[in-house]
């Protein structure tokens, strides 16, 4: 009898750790020590909401797991979130795409808190600007139709990291060196004022890279102050790196990029009775030097530089008839380019939205609408409903549905070089989306499991005919996904040290209807099957430990497991030091582009605390 899909995964998982899993599962069922896990409240423009009280799909990563992991950058850290597939180019993230559930880099908005950083450029900008993750208080994700709300380039989830919050007088230094020459170093500083604080940070990276031609070096700075009902947020990151094969043909070794990203914003808070206002102000600018021959500049160079300015305003009114959200965001987005050419864009983002709560506080339903206009596209409106039934204080059922939309970026539309090149012909993308789940919560414990489904119309791709041929953006008729999504958080005590567990599951199907070419770069790449487990544990009061693990089987039928893992130690009240190991069993893989990833490498660190 032939193996059937699931004992096929499960076979192909280390032995080892199969061993593990139980030996440790069944230590975790006896015991009887449990701690309360704790409950945090969602931020967003939108209705804050307690995480309990959500009817949508989001899982929230505390600094304090973000700190336990093995990862040591912001990639790597979602990496190992269920239903988001980071596809990477090297060590430390060094070039990453995002995307969740299926959808492509140009299809997932990333925030800074809730200011979006999407590049009209490309996709491959939004991670440009991402933080290190001593700036990080936690990450907050969200999956599915609910992430409709945020308008362009939510199309398939949003993620939004909360920055550092200050809660009292701080300094720290942090070192750490590792395989491939890798040097790292950032110093922070923390100061609380009677009406105010400040945070800010700098740091600095280099490494030699991992194989020919993938050298980098990285210098970023974080700002944040707080003043009263003012908050003002700055960032710059500087990225410089050989880019083997990173774009285009594997074949083109001497690739090379620069980019800087620099985010500027201002926000405040205004409440009165029942009614909070929060205005902000804005400006991105992106800037990306690619060589095709790094020695060689003057073979083929492209130089663009974007600038996004925007303003908006989101308000919340409370009643006895619930919350109501609404909010506007308006944009200029300018573009200059020795290759795409210089291009303008207005878009303006509205979007309103109502909680209704019956059957005391049990049914919970958010009807909304979100309306786009762009000066180059259509205009659009986005419905959607999100609804949630508490069957008891424990467990939720919850569903979602609406629409979402895309527009093309600059490079699908006018991009042309050596490999690919734009089409001015594009249409909008635009989808209809449906999820049910179902949430269990208890002191120690959370599962949620959630079905999804995703109708898209007129996805954009790269194809072409003949595998010779250059890359060319085209619109499909219809793309099916469908899929399923579970994950389990379980915290519990060994003598008086927490030890905490985390299991995920994302199931994707898609299938692209009414095919007419030979070679999609979307159809390729997909993530099948992906199983995710972390233990975060401790038995002594200096040392601490974390196991990762993933297993990746791709739409191509590729497939792979890769495990890391984490020793740290409190050697001082002030002194901090770790090893990281990725990759510990030498897996090989590629993640996009045909790019090898790393084998076995270690990072040590080791931070003062002042």
């Amino acid at each position: 009898m032939p193996a059937t899909n699931n004992e096929i995964i499960y076979m192909r998982l280390p032995y080892s750790l199969l061993i593990f899993l139980s030996i440790f599962t069944t230590s975790v069922n006896a015991q009887k020590d449990t701690v309360k896990l704790k409950e945090v409240e969602v931020t967003s423009n939108r209705i804050s909401l307690p995480f309990s009280k959500t009817s949508r799909t989001i899982t929230i990563l505390p600094n304090e797991d973000i700190t336990k992991s093995a990862a040591t950058n912001l990639a790597d850290v979602l990496q190992n979130v269920a239903g988001v597939d980071i596809r990477r180019r090297g060590i430390d993230g060094m070039q990453s795409d995002l995307y969740i559930r299926g959808g492509n880099f140009d299809q997932t908005l990333l925030m800074i808190d809730g200011v979006k950083m999407d590049d009209a450029q490309t996709g491959h900008h939004t991670m440009n600007g991402i933080l290190s993750l001593d700036n990080i208080e936690r990450i907050e994700i969200i999956k599915g139709p609910a992430a409709r709300i945020y308008g362009q380039n939510a199309f398939t989830g949003a993620i939004n990291i909360v920055t550092k919050l200050v809660t009292k007088n701080a300094a720290a230094i942090n070192f750490g060196y590792g395989s491939y020459q890798n040097k790292k170093g950032e110093v922070s500083l923390a100061r609380k004022y009677k009406e105010g604080d400040i945070f800010a940070s700098i740091g600095y990276q280099e490494s030699d890279g991992y194989r020919f031609n993938t050298d980098f070096e990285n210098i970023n700075t974080f700002l944040k102050s707080n003043y009263k009902n003012y908050s003002l947020i700055t960032s710059f990151g500087q990225r410089k790196f050989g880019a083997n094969g990173f774009y285009a043909s594997p074949a083109y070794k001497d690739q090379y990029e620069e980019t800087q990203t620099i985010l500027v914003t201002l926000s405040s808070n205004y409440s009165s009775g029942n009614v909070t206002i929060k205005p902000r102000i804005y400006w991105r600018r992106n800037e990306d030097m690619y060589l095709l021959i790094r020695e060689n500049p003057s073979y083929y160079r492209n130089l663009h530089i974007s600038n996004k300015v925007g303003a908006e305003t989101n308000i919340v009114f409370n009643s006895r008839l619930g919350k109501t959200g609404v909010g506007l965001d308006i944009s200029r987005i300018f573009l200059v380019s020795n290759n795409l050419g210089d291009h303008q864009r207005t878009a303006i983002t509205g979007f309103i939205e109502h909680r209704f709560e019956f059957l005391n506080n049990r049914l919970d339903m958010t009807p909304g609408v979100a309306i786009s206009s762009y000066s180059d596209f259509d205009t659009k409106a986005f419905p959607g409903l999100d609804m949630g039934y508490r069957i008891s204080e424990k467990v939720k059922l919850y569903g979602n549905i609406g629409y979402t939309y895309r527009v093309p970026t600059f490079t699908d539309l006018y991009y042309v070089g050596p490999t690919t090149k734009g089409n001015t012909d594009l249409e909008a993308e635009s989808a209809l989306a449906e999820e049910l789940g179902i949430k269990f919560t208890a002191d120690n414990f959370q599962l949620d499991v959630a079905l999804f489904n995703r109708k898209s119309d007129n996805l954009i791709d790269w194809t072409k005919d003949i595998e010779t041929n250059k890359w060319e953006a085209r619109n499909f008729s219809e793309v099916m996904a469908k899929g399923l999504e579970t994950t389990v958080n379980y915290q519990f005590k060994l003598g008086n040290y927490q030890q905490k567990i985390n299991l995920g599951y994302n199931f994707i199907d898609d299938v692209i209807k009414n095919n007419q070419v030979q070679f999609t770069q979307y159809s390729l790449n997909s993530i099948k099957h992906q199983l995710t487990y972390g233990i975060s544990s401790k038995f002594s009061p200096i040392l601490s430990q974390h196991i990762s693990y993933r297993y990746i089987e791709r739409t191509n039928g590729q497939h792979y497991n890769v495990v890391d893992a984490k020793i740290g130690a409190t050697l001082k009240t002030h002194m901090e030091f770790f090893i990281a190991a990725s990759n510990i069993f030498n897996a090989e893989y590629t993640e996009t582009n045909l790019v090898p990833m790393p084998k076995g490498n270690v990072m040590a660190g080791l931070t003062f605390k002042l």
